[in-house]
């Protein structure tokens, strides 16, 4: 059976390194990192994932790619009051993803627009790079798609804050069901209160 071409470029993204894909984003790379973080681009480069995440080449879509920090956090060294084996400066690690993170600064520096979803594209020793498909609520022709148009009612508003994103969900636990996974829903401070009433 012939493959269609998404099939060949989803098969060449599955493992970059060993693709043609390799060669290709070390190339953008250096151009990428001359860039703003936030730099709209005109088509995804990864056409496939952008698909099946709900982009359309028509009016009212927009691609941006941002770059996040690598690494986890730290917090500042206390000058004095704590034993220091118990200091915890380093490895300090979000709750949610570093795509989660690029989307809703993506979403800040973008207030017009709803992120509908993301999907990564690069990373090197310093960065991620992520491309994010934006959606424009008041464009007249996302109005019009009755595919689409859902986004443009308002408790829709701010979904990468509020965590309705396909990474945003992954973080908050909600693509496990069944055993295991009773106090993820609505949410983890939710179901900590529920175990604490319980007592």
């Amino acid at each position: 059976m012939a493959k269609s071409t998404y099939k060949y470029i989803a098969e060449a993204w599955k493992d970059p390194d060993k693709s043609y894909v390799r060669d290709l984003n070390w190339s953008r790379a250096i151009e990428w990192r001359r860039m703003n973080v936030f730099t709209r681009v005109e088509r995804p480069t990864r056409l496939d994932r952008a698909r099946a995440l709900g982009y359309k080449a028509k009016q009212g879509y927009v691609i941006v790619r941002t770059r996040v920090r690598r690494g986890s956090l730290h917090k500042h060294r206390f000058t004095g009051g704590r034993k220091p084996r118990s200091r915890g400066l380093n490895k300090i690690t979000l709750d949610k993803s570093l795509q989660q993170v690029a989307e809703e600064r993506v979403g800040r520096h973008y207030p017009n627009m709803e992120v509908l979803n993301s999907y990564w594209v690069f990373d090197d020793g310093r960065h991620i790079y992520f491309e994010v498909i934006l959606v424009d609520p008041h464009h007249p022709v996302i109005m019009a798609d009755d595919r689409i148009n859902w986004v443009c009612k308002p408790h829709h508003k701010g979904r990468a804050n509020r965590g309705l994103t396909s990474a945003g969900k992954k973080s908050r636990g909600l693509r496990k069901k069944g055993i295991g996974s009773e106090h993820t829903r609505p949410s983890v401070k939710k179901g900590h209160r529920r175990r604490k009433d319980r007592r």
